[in-house]
C-alpha cells in the first residue's frame, strides 16, 4: 500500500464520526425549522365568530326583495314567530311587490298591506314602518296558522278575507280575489301547509343558520 492512499483512508475514518454528527445536527436543525410548531395552521373560527357571521346568514333559497337589510328583517321576524321567511316573502310579494308605501284602496297599508284596525291589534303602530309592519303581519301569519291548524290556504284566505270569513263558509270565501290570492301565494311558496314551530324549532326547520350553526344548535 502507498504511503498516499494509505494517508487518505486514515484521514477518512478520522473524521467519520465528525461527519456523521455534523450530519446529526443539521437533520435536527432543519427538522425544527419545518416543525408543526411552526408551521401555517388553519384553526376553526371560535364559536363567537361563527355567531356573528350566522347574524347576516340568509340561505341561498329563500327570495331576495333586492334590499339586504329588509330580507334580514323578514328572515328574523320569521325566526322569532316560527313562520317560514319564504312563507313571508310570497305574501309581502302579493301584497305590496316590497313597496313600503304602499296603500290600498281599502286602506291596507305598508308592506304587508295591514289594515289599521289589524295593526293596531298586532302591535303596530307606523305600517310605514319596515320593521314594525312585518313584525306585526308575520305575528298574525303565525296567529291565522295556529288557528287553522297550519293550513296554508286557509291561513292566505284569513289574511286577506278574515278569519270570521273562513269560519263563515268553513273553507276558502267565494270571494274571486280571495281565492285568487290564494291560490297565486300558494303557488310562490310551493307548500300547502306549514309546521308550529318555536324559534329554536324553526332556525333548524327552515335552514335559517349556516350549516355549522344548526349541528351546535341542534345539540
Amino acid at each position: 500500500m502507498s504511503l498516499t492512499r494509505f494517508t487518505l483512508h486514515f484521514w477518512s475514518v478520522k473524521f467519520a464520526p465528525v461527519a456523521l454528527f455534523s450530519l446529526f445536527l443539521f437533520t435536527n436543525a432543519t427538522g425544527f425549522f419545518y416543525s408543526p410548531a411552526l408551521a401555517p395552521s388553519v384553526q376553526a373560527l371560535p364559536v363567537a365568530a361563527r355567531t356573528v357571521a350566522a347574524e347576516d346568514y340568509i340561505p341561498s333559497d329563500i327570495p331576495s326583495s333586492g334590499d339586504r337589510n329588509l330580507d334580514l328583517i323578514i328572515l328574523r321576524a320569521g325566526e322569532k314567530y316560527g313562520v317560514d321567511p319564504r312563507f313571508i316573502h310570497a305574501v309581502i310579494w302579493q301584497e305590496s311587490k316590497y313597496k313600503v308605501q304602499a296603500r290600498s284602496g281599502a286602506g291596507a297599508q305598508g308592506l304587508m298591506q295591514l289594515m289599521p284596525a289589524t295593526a293596531r291589534r298586532f302591535g303596530c303602530t307606523n305600517p310605514y314602518d319596515t320593521a314594525s309592519n312585518i313584525d306585526a303581519g308575520t305575528k298574525y301569519l303565525r296567529f291565522l296558522l295556529q288557528r287553522f291548524d297550519g293550513n296554508v290556504s286557509l291561513a292566505l284566505a284569513g289574511y286577506n278575507a278574515g278569519e270570521g270569513s273562513v269560519d263563515k263558509y268553513k273553507g276558502i270565501p267565494p270571494y274571486n280575489e280571495t281565492q285568487n290570492y290564494v291560490r297565486i301565494i300558494t303557488g310562490r311558496y310551493g307548500k300547502l301547509t306549514h309546521p308550529l314551530l318555536s324559534p329554536e324549532q324553526a332556525r333548524i326547520e327552515f335552514r335559517l343558520l349556516p350549516e355549522v350553526a344548526q349541528v351546535e344548535t341542534a345539540q
